[in-house]
């Protein structure tokens, strides 16, 4: 049985995640559809080749799009928004229904709605930077053109600011919420990092992997990426190394990746450990030096996340500051929320450090949640100089115009052994 307690059943999970929809639908839809001028937000596809936007706009229960799905967010004359859908299988209370399949076809009903409410933007979801706006099927875009026919296909625009803004909000109280979440996370690693797991000279890299996983499952979390598990250390024959079967030894600094879903949101941390010698009560002093620098850097980070900035900007100023301290930096941050990777701005990517292009160009929006990736390198004298890269990852809210960390984060090394 898993040691983590307080996951709820999955139909009070249900409950909330539909609760949290109904918030969303009234009070985020009808701002954002303001926001990017669109007065009519077509959403579109058949089942088992969902848009990616589809299912957070359904209720907890639905599992896939059925059959052909349309949804209808559009605005009257008077600005009110009206949420319908196309289907023979109805969303009561989250959505009217007003076609009848034995009076008319689903295209028909269509059509007759873009007449009746003569929308001036009709949002489509098609993008050429975000995949989340861009779930819009080939054959489904022809379906919809045809029914809005040589008088409304000319006034469809992208949606796809509708898409990731609608993706990347979050309600209070999914921030709330959203602490639990990344506690969760936090006492995976603690008990994954200790001697509850790990027997050094016997417990491999791979074993610590697959108890990460299992523990998630038993908890009822489902994880979005298989976890992983890797060592930097002096003696040994490497420096940094990733692979399933490593055996764990004293002297090793141990760096995990991990991230799971629960009530529809998604987490992705990154910590250390270290496993003590004989006689050691504590890590090197250059390894604790080289965390100070990586807590320096997410300091860094976190000043400079402001609403408006672009991810580009934010990257630029954090690595500008950086260099300033001294502190040899990547940053490589991203946005999370429904997906791990989620929709809104990249800041930065591991391998594109002075600019992503499209995606890094998205500004920063007040109530959003972050993953704080970045890694910091420094010199280890206890390993002859030798570097080590403390790579860091932790979750934050913007909130009120500021960021802050939901759950704390990393600022001493576990210590196993």
């Amino acid at each position: 049985m898993s040691f983590i307690k307080e996951i709820l059943p999955l139909r009070q999970q249900a409950a909330v995640q539909d609760r949290w929809l109904k918030q969303r639908l009234d009070a985020i839809m009808p701002e954002l559809l303001q926001r990017e001028n669109i007065d009519m937000w077509i959403v579109a596809c058949r089942e088992y080749n969902e848009d990616p936007i589809v299912m957070s706009l359904l209720p907890a229960t639905s599992m896939s799009a059925r059959r052909r799905t349309i949804l209808v967010f559009a605005r009257d004359a008077n600005g009110e928004l009206k949420r319908l859908t196309l289907s023979r299988y109805g969303y009561e209370g989250f959505y009217e229904a007003p076609w009848n399949p034995d009076e008319e076809s689903q295209d028909a009903c269509l059509a007759r709605l873009v007449r009746d409410y003569n929308p001036q933007r009709i949002g489509l979801n098609y993008s050429r930077t975000f995949a989340f706006g861009d779930g819009l099927s080939y054959s489904e875009r022809d379906y919809i053109l045809a029914a809005l026919g040589s008088a409304y296909a000319p006034r469809v625009v992208s949606a796809e600011g509708l898409c990731v803004g609608w993706l990347e909000r979050r309600l209070p109280e999914e921030i709330t919420a959203y602490k639990r979440l990344v506690e969760i996370g936090h006492d995976i690693i603690g008990r994954a990092f200790s001697t509850d797991v790990i027997h050094p000279g016997i417990t491999t890299t791979d074993d610590v992997v697959w108890w990460m996983r299992q523990t998630m499952a038993d908890a009822g979390l489902s994880a979005w990426f298989q976890p992983t598990v890797d060592i930097q250390a002096r003696e040994r024959s490497f420096q940094f190394i990733e692979s399933p079967c490593l055996t764990i030894q004293p002297g090793d600094l141990l760096h995990c990746d991990m991230g799971f879903h629960y009530l529809g949101l998604a987490t992705d941390q990154q910590q250390h450990g270290y496993i003590l010698r004989a006689g050691e009560s504590d890590a090197p002093a250059g390894l604790r030096a080289a965390l100070v620098d990586g807590n320096a850097l997410q300091d860094i980070h976190l000043q400079e996340m402001q609403v408006g900035r672009t991810g580009n900007e934010v990257l630029r100023a954090v690595l500008k500051q950086a260099k300033a301290a001294g502190i040899r930096a990547q940053v490589y941050s991203h946005p999370l929320g429904y997906h791990g990777h989620a929709a809104g701005p990249l800041i930065g990517l591991w391998d594109q450090q002075n600019q992503v292009a499209g995606i890094g160009d998205y500004p920063l929006y007040d109530d959003t949640v972050y993953s704080i990736e970045l890694n910091a390198l420094k010199k280890v004298p206890e390993w002859g100089d030798q570097d080590a890269r403390i790579m860091l990852e932790e979750d934050a809210a913007l909130s009120g115009g500021l960021m802050r960390w939901l759950d704390g984060r990393q600022e001493a090394l576990h210590l196993i052994g």
